[in-house]
């Protein structure tokens, strides 16, 4: 299929990224909400992603914050909804955002479905509840008015009407009318990456339903998709993400977001260790991290966690490597975009997505301490969480010696490039102070 035709897809000779706009791209993101499309002030906002060097946000197609709207047609008498209508304000909002990411040539991923606006308060209000609409009642719905509970007690039948499952044939036409709908505003759009649902654990039938669904309805309008899941369980080795990573004729990439509660040692470890497995699977793909944790405030560790995480990702070999939203991440704060564009700098640097994560070229290295992507007698990249000093292995230079340059990563500067010696096809890397953020490309 024509490039251009099949938009956004795994590039075929590096296929841990993405081929996107002619070029291999690494995608870098952070925002100040997850459903952007809802928000006030959205085109300076993604310019402002732009102007630092991001190419990548997330859209849940969510509609429970204040100021949004639901996708349905509302009677102004009534209060109530009629599903077979749809929104017309909800959907303008929609396909103007994915017009201006376009422009911009910002990689969108979409959730199609995030659990949270079905249970509680948002439930309450939303139009796929019994009480909400004109199309069918509690009893033949078989949907409850009120949960109160965590969505992960898996309460709402809205999520088991797929025919693997309930075969709920009251509920689903309105959910693939639903989809039917923004199928017919995105698939013309090529920047687009569609995840099934937000943190799900529900049943993996749900899912694969819906990827199935959106592969045909693509199939049929000539034109290419890239799908995934976002599973729940924080550990990558959870037999959930299996139905991820073991099933690349259903999900044409893995979103690795929830390997973002981990902390330390552990959070490279076990992406190394996602990452080998889609390696000896024999189909690597694409790993997204389009939810990276961590600020002051957040319940979901601080904002040395979430900066760490952010660089440790993107060293790990992750695609695309986006700032969760305030509280819970640093969103397009100031400190997220100093680190967006410093590591835009350094992905500018080098043939960041030929390079390779690999550790073992490191020596003296304290846990921790320093994270490497090579591409060994060409390039190296070394990052320092937090200052540090370590060896690393240039025999695959050769004689030819080897330059370094320093980036500051907090000041998103360059150091002069200096020479650096060689000993038994060794140097020496020590950052230039003892705090903060650093990393220095070693080449030849």
């Amino acid at each position: 299929m024509h490039e251009a035709k099949a938009g956004i897809h795994p590039c075929h000779d590096k296929p841990f990224y993405w081929r996107f706009a002619g070029r291999t791209a690494v995608l870098l993101g952070g925002s100040v909400e997850d459903n952007l499309f809802q928000i006030d002030g959205l085109q300076e906002h993604l310019d402002l992603l732009t102007s630092v060097g991001g190419n990548y946000v997330r859209c849940t197609l969510s509609s429970r914050d204040e100021g949004n709207v639901w996708p349905f047609q509302r009677d102004a008498e009534t209060g109530l909804y009629d599903l077979a209508r749809p929104g017309t304000e909800y959907w303008r909002r929609l396909e103007r955002f994915l017009e201006i990411t376009a422009e911009r040539s910002i990689v969108v991923q979409i959730e199609m479905w995030d659990r949270f606006d079905f249970v509680r308060e948002p439930w309450r209000d939303n139009p796929y509840n019994p009480k909400n609409n004109v199309n069918y009642a509690v009893e033949e719905s078989g949907l409850v008015e009120q949960i109160d509970s965590h969505p992960g007690k898996r309460e709402n039948a809205f999520f088991r009407t797929v025919p693997e499952l309930e075969n709920n044939q009251t509920v689903l036409p309105y959910q693939h009318a639903h989809v039917d709908k923004l199928l017919s505003i995105s698939l013309r759009f090529g920047h687009v990456l569609y995840c099934m649902n937000n943190e799900t654990n529900e049943s993996h039938e749900w899912g694969a339903y819906w990827s199935r669904y959106i592969n045909s309805a693509a199939e049929r309008q000539g034109v290419g998709v890239q799908t995934t899941e976002m599973w729940d369980a924080h550990d990558l080795n959870h037999p959930m993400h299996s139905h991820t990573f073991d099933h690349p004729e259903l999900y044409s990439f893995v979103d690795v977001s929830q390997n973002n509660h981990q902390t330390g040692q552990a959070h490279w470890d076990n992406l190394q260790a996602a990452r080998r497995r889609l390696i000896e699977s024999g189909r690597p793909r694409p790993m997204n991290c389009v939810k990276v944790y961590g600020a002051n405030g957040g319940k979901h560790g601080d904002t040395l966690n979430g900066q760490q995480r952010f660089w440790r990702s993107l060293m790990g070999g992750c695609a695309a490597v986006r700032f969760h939203r305030p509280p819970s991440g640093l969103g397009l704060s100031d400190l997220a975009q100093s680190h967006i564009c410093s590591a835009r700098m350094l992905t500018d640097a080098m043939d960041f997505p030929s390079a390779e994560p690999n550790n073992a070229l490191l020596a003296g290295r304290a846990e921790n301490e320093a994270y490497c992507m090579a591409r060994p007698g060409e390039s190296y990249a070394v990052f320092f969480p937090g200052g540090g000093e370590v060896s690393l292995d240039v025999s695959a230079v050769g004689e030819s010696g080897v330059t370094l340059r320093w980036l500051d990563i907090l000041a998103g500067r360059w150091l002069d490039t200096e020479s650096a010696e060689v000993n038994d096809g060794r140097i020496s890397l020590k950052t230039p102070r003892s705090d903060d953020y650093w990393a220095v490309l070693i080449q030849p």
